[in-house]
């Protein structure tokens, strides 16, 4: 795809979602429904562009980047802090609940740079293996590597660059700006979050969800603004006047 691919993309991702927002708005799949078009449209298109580029070097039971600070977007917050509870209550030995609580209370209020060298792993990695993989956020279906020895070199503060598969990454920064534009013209919170504050949150706050529908922010404490609100909303704003 070329820089008006992209642009077209934006758009017409924009649009899909601003529709799920107008049919569902205030319905209980509303979430599920932004949810699903996101990681359906990430997984196809994905796919589609990476025909050509080698395979990436992920797989189950490689956690080598989990200690990374995520950010997500609040239906994605909601989305892993509802599966949580559901997990925990089919599996109460799994502990995820209690897990990121836990981990909240030493990553939170750290940048990028102070979470690569913590090298604190996720708490949902169990045995090597992502305990939310099924809604894990759209910054974890992103971030994929095509070396995993250089994978291990940069956890180990050894190398600063890894070769990143660009599909990936593309169009996990495309499609979940698309979101947060149109959330931002539905009315909706359209920040981005820091993973574990927020899912504690989450998970302490009943309501959340309910609150969030109804136009509120119970996630605040845990925004990141690693780019300004306002510099984004220009940006949102130019991109969705192109048409696909």
């Amino acid at each position: 795809m070329n820089e008006s691919d992209y642009l077209g993309f934006f758009a017409a991702q924009h649009q899909a979602f601003a529709d799920t927002l107008a049919v569902r708005r205030g319905q209980a799949d509303l979430i599920d429904g932004l949810l699903s078009l996101a990681f359906s449209s990430f997984d196809g298109n994905v796919e589609a562009e990476s025909a050509n580029h080698p395979p990436i070097a992920c797989h189950k039971g490689c956690a080598t980047c989990c200690t990374l600070r995520v950010t997500a977007s609040a239906p994605e917050v909601l989305l892993v802090a509802r599966f949580i509870r559901w997990q925990d209550q089919r599996d109460p030995a799994s502990n995820l609940g209690k897990r990121v609580i836990k981990a909240n209370q030493t990553t939170v209020g750290l940048d990028e740079a102070a979470r690569v060298k913590l090298r604190k792993t996720c708490p949902f990695i169990r045995r090597g293996a992502c305990g939310i993989y099924p809604v894990r956020p759209l910054a974890c279906r992103g971030h994929a590597c095509y070396d995993k020895r250089a994978c291990n070199e940069a956890a180990a503060g050894r190398i600063a660059e890894i070769p990143l598969s660009y599909p990936h990454r593309n169009f996990r920064s495309l499609i979940q700006n698309a979101l947060q534009s149109a959330l931002r013209d539905a009315g909706y919170v359209w920040d981005l979050y820091e993973l574990n504050r927020a899912v504690s949150l989450a998970l302490q706050q009943e309501n959340s969800e309910s609150a969030w529908q109804a136009g509120m922010d119970p996630f605040a404490e845990a925004v990141v603004n690693d780019i300004g609100r306002e510099e984004m909303a220009r940006t949102f704003d130019t991109l969705k006047r192109y048409q696909a």
